[in-house]
């Protein structure tokens, strides 16, 4: 028969062994989410500096303009901090682009369709106002969704215009 002491100790040792294995586990886990915020902070990050420095706004009149600390802005463009939807968008308006572009790149929304460049050169235009980006956006959106379908079907190669049925060719 065992001692009491000796079965509690016993006891006391598989319980330790077990914590140990379920905080490494956690650990690990935690240490991948982080790196995932970190990915995307510093993601969001960049392309905030970018804009900023494309606009020719220092990070001082931009953490006025959008309402957050000099310091805390500058963390957020080094992807030490993961900034609000609501900070995105105040950020967003002090550099006169769209929340939904700062959204885009932290991950809060998914990606349009179509080709990257034609939609940075939308959201990057100055002579559009925010309205006519977004209508814009949604035309070039439907049309590549559209391309594609009918790029998977096959055209003949003689029709100077593709996707055209022989009723409409007539």
């Amino acid at each position: 028969m065992q001692n009491p002491s000796d079965f509690v100790r016993g006891q006391v040792t598989t319980v330790r062994g077990v914590v140990d294995q379920v905080a490494s586990s956690v650990a690990e886990t935690v240490a991948a989410e982080r790196s995932k915020v970190s990915a995307t902070g510093s993601q969001v990050g960049e392309f905030i500096r970018e804009q900023r420095n494309a606009a020719r706004v220092s990070l001082r009149e931009l953490a006025r303009t959008a309402g957050v600390s000099n310091p805390y802005l500058s963390q957020v463009e080094r992807g030490l901090r993961k900034p609000s939807a609501e900070i995105l968008a105040a950020i967003a308006k002090g550099l006169k682009i769209s929340a939904e572009t700062l959204y885009e790149q932290a991950g809060i929304l998914d990606r349009r369709d179509g080709n990257p460049d034609t939609v940075a050169a939308i959201r990057a235009d100055p002579s559009l106002s925010e309205r006519h980006k977004a209508v814009l956006l949604e035309l070039y959106e439907t049309y590549a969704r559209e391309h594609a379908t009918n790029a998977s079907a096959p055209a003949d190669p003689t029709d100077p215009t593709p996707n055209r049925s022989a009723k409409e060719s007539a």
